[in-house]
């Protein structure tokens, strides 16, 4: 029979396993580059940049348009990266405490 009180007590569970998966986010970081590593951009699971690292070949006025494309090309990259690793930290938080429900995917809740 089903058990609402089991319930709702997973489902507490459930936020807190949550909670603590995302503020573990600001631990996981990815890093990627661009222009055969001369832009390299370091985010974190929360989606923040942490670190840009530019080569001092490529800093020139005249190259201005070209460092921008590089820049931001490496931070969004690396914001796909970390997405993946994000995922599967909610995922690896929050397995095995609910039972498989078809299209329940909490790893989207961050």
């Amino acid at each position: 029979m089903f058990d609402m009180m089991q319930l709702l007590g997973k489902m507490k569970e459930v936020q807190a396993k949550l909670k603590e998966a995302q503020e573990n986010l600001a631990n996981i970081t990815e890093t990627a580059e661009a222009g055969a590593g001369m832009v390299k951009a370091t985010v974190n699971g929360k989606k923040q940049v942490i670190k840009l690292e530019i080569d001092n070949d490529i800093i020139n006025a005249n190259d201005k348009e070209m460092m921008q494309d590089l820049i931001i090309a490496a931070i969004n990259k690396a914001l796909q990266d970390v997405e993946v690793l994000a995922r599967e930290e909610i995922k690896k938080n929050t397995s095995g405490i609910l039972p498989n429900i078809p299209g329940l995917d909490l790893s989207n809740m961050m």
